[in-house]
């Protein structure tokens, strides 16, 4: 298990944009974290290490958000409100996996069981206000 501490927002951005340039084509990086830990300012930091400029916003009324940049897509979901298997399928979360873009999967422990083996958890816990610690692992190391 990988374990960063990051102070601020942008130390957080910061470490997610070279997170990111170690990642494959088709990852699935999945979050774990409370409400306000950081997952969408990991998926911001991500985006840019993937050469995306776009602002990244949180997809909670939209399900999932795509972001694009030359090759790379990167399909950024909260699964916040999915409570079964018959919500999930409505999101067409199967279809996304089946390509090669990449995929960031904020309130990931609705979706746990759904997850690839080979993805990658990103568990931010809250430290202070401004603190956070950043846990990386596989699935299979997290289980």
């Amino acid at each position: 298990m990988q374990k960063y501490i990051s102070h601020s927002f942008a130390e957080t951005q910061a470490f997610a944009c070279e997170f990111a340039k170690s990642l494959n084509k088709g990852a699935v990086v999945a979050y774990l974290g409370d409400l306000g830990a950081g997952k969408t300012a990991f998926t911001s930091g991500l985006a840019k290490g993937l050469g995306i400029e776009t602002e990244v916003t949180s997809p909670t009324f939209a399900i999932c958000n795509e972001y694009r940049f030359e090759d790379k897509t990167l399909f950024h979901f909260d699964m916040y409100r999915i409570e079964s298997w018959e919500d999930l399928y409505s999101t067409a979360f199967f279809d996304y996996l089946e390509t090669d873009a990449y995929i960031a999967v904020e309130w990931s422990e609705n979706i746990f069981g759904a997850l690839p083996e080979d993805a990658i958890i990103v568990e931010i816990l809250k430290i202070s206000e401004y603190e956070r610690e950043i846990r990386i692992c596989t699935k299979g190391e997290f289980e």
